[in-house]
This record gives C-alpha cells, structure tokens and sequence, in this order.
C-alpha cells in the first residue's frame, strides 16, 4: 500500500518560541499544543510520516520544542519556506517582510515527497473525520496520482457554521459545489460573523454579502499528490511576473490557485464532508475557548489526557 504524508505549514510560527506564539499555545490537559492533535488524528487515519513546513531560522528551536517529540511517534521530515527562495530571474524586493504564502509553503516540499499527502495549517484544530476521508480518498484514487489533465484533488469541506469565533470575523474560502460534490469555486470572503441575526461577511470587492451557515468552507486542508508541485512552481513564476510594481504583500495563495485551475478546466476537486467543528486561535481570545474545546473532547472520551502516553 502507498504511504501517506501529513505536511503542516508552519513557517509562520515567528521569530521567537513562547506563550505569545499561537500554534504554540498549550491548550491540553498534559501541555499539548493544538498540532499535537492533528499529528495524533492523522497518525491514527494511517499517515505514515510527517513533513513541518518551517523557517530556516527556527530549525533548532523548532526541533528541540516540536520535532524531536514527534520524531518517536512518526518519521519527520523538514522543508524550509523562505523570502529570497525564488526562481532564477527573480529577486526579494527589499522592502519585503511578508511571507510569499501557502503555495510557496507547499511548494517548499517537493523533492522530500512522492507519495499523495494532506496539507494543513499548524494553528487549526480540524477533527478526526477529514484526516480518515482525505487518507482513503487519496489511496482509493491511486490511479489518478499522475493525473495532470485535471489535477486530482480532494478538500475538507468544513460547515460554515462549524468554524465561526465569537470574538470576531473570521475569513473563509466560501465553496460552491454541484450534486456530486465536486468543488466549482471558491470565494474568499472575510469578515464573517453574524449581525443582527444573519451571518454576514465582506467580498474581494468590499461588498457586504449574506451567507448559508450550511455553505461548505475551505480551511485549507487539501488532499493532493506529487505531481501538483510541478504546477506549484510553474504558477509560481507566473505569480511573480505579474506582481505590481510596489506591491510588497502579495499572497501566492493555495485556494486562489485551485480557484484559478478549476476556472480553466485543469482541476478536478473533490469535496469531502466534515461535521466536526473546527476551532482554532484567530483572537487572544479564543484561547479559553479551545482550551474548554479540548477538555470537553477528553471528558467525553475522544482523546486521553496524556494525549501520547
């Protein structure tokens, strides 16, 4: 049977390891962190390995506080996502702080992977459902792992209402499927929350929109393959060739990617259904929220309390 790799982006994490850092915030009953869980879910999904997508800079600390630990659960290897990691011909404006985004992260791990793999974020609790469907979707459709006429693909198709804080808006990749739940687009939206008894959220455009909290997101937890990473690095280029002069914050951003494939007929996108709740640290306010999460989900039974002992 193929093996399967668990990628977690997590490049930005920051300059320096503590509480003010949120995907390392403690929110377990034995100090666990929120990417202990996902690792311990997808470990139990049958992922055979894990790849940390991180900052070259982090790599001591990151290893001595994450990597090492999870090193005697699963095999760990390491990809790096930095600013002047560019293509020939192109070079880091100067005054450019701000990280390239997911398609860079990902695309940082070709060459350490052949075999299909799931992509999350570091700070983002998903549950025990996506990890299972996204594994045995992606060895179920083997035949497909080559495929570059569409681009085989599968996402979490998280429910709307199931990943909103209540300490402010949020954004989403707002999906919209046909009957057979093969993804048509996804819209960006932002500012998500309900006002005045409607869930309500603001476009690319700026303009207000009303929501179906039943409406599918994206949290950007993608099944792919090897050969996507080829069309991450093609893109890639494109990106940057057609940055605008100035602009020092443009993103090269996952779900726009697939966005753009779908549009042109290069992807096909299945959306697998989860009903867990997603829960996460957008607000320092949230903290007490997922901590409380957490602690519900090991009084019922889900986790232990020593989540690897």
């Amino acid at each position: 049977m193929a093996k399967t790799t668990l990628v977690i982006m997590a490049a930005g994490i920051g300059s320096r390891f503590g509480g003010g850092i949120k995907q390392l915030t403690p929110v377990g009953p034995g100090g666990e962190i929120i990417m202990d869980y996902s690792i311990y879910d997808a470990r139990e999904a049958g992922f055979d390995e894990v790849i940390f997508i991180i900052r070259k800079d982090l790599e001591k600390d990151f290893k001595e506080i994450i990597g090492d630990r999870i090193e005697k659960i699963l095999p760990v290897k390491y990809a790096f996502q930095e600013l002047d990691d560019l293509p020939e011909g192109f070079e880091k404006p100067e005054e450019r702080t701000k990280p390239w985004g997911t398609g860079q992260a990902v695309l940082a791990i070709k060459g350490l992977v052949d075999n299909p793999f799931v992509v999350i974020n570091a700070d983002d609790y998903y549950g025990k459902e996506a990890f299972v469907k996204l594994h045995d979707y992606l060895l179920a459709h083997m035949d497909a792992a080559g495929q570059k006429d569409p681009y085989e693909i599968s996402m979490a198709g998280f429910i709307l209402k199931n990943t909103l804080s209540e300490n402010g808006g949020v954004t989403r990749g707002v999906c919209q499927t046909d009957e057979s739940g093969t993804l048509k687009n996804v819209k960006e939206t932002g500012e998500i929350q309900y006002r005045d008894g409607k869930l309500m959220g603001v476009d690319d455009d700026k303009n207000s929109v009303e929501l179906n909290e039943d409406s599918y997101v994206s949290m950007n937890m993608w099944g792919l393959y090897p050969c996507f990473l080829e069309e991450l690095e093609t893109g890639f280029k494109e990106f940057l060739s057609n940055i605008k002069e100035g602009d020092i914050k443009a993103e090269y951003l996952l779900p726009r990617i697939i966005d753009k494939m779908l549009k042109e007929g290069r992807a096909k996108v299945s959306v697998l259904e989860t009903r867990d709740k997603w829960f996460g640290v957008t607000y320092q306010e949230d903290k007490q929220s997922v901590m409380d999460s957490i602690h519900d989900l090991v009084k019922k039974g889900v986790y232990k309390e020593k989540l690897f002992s």
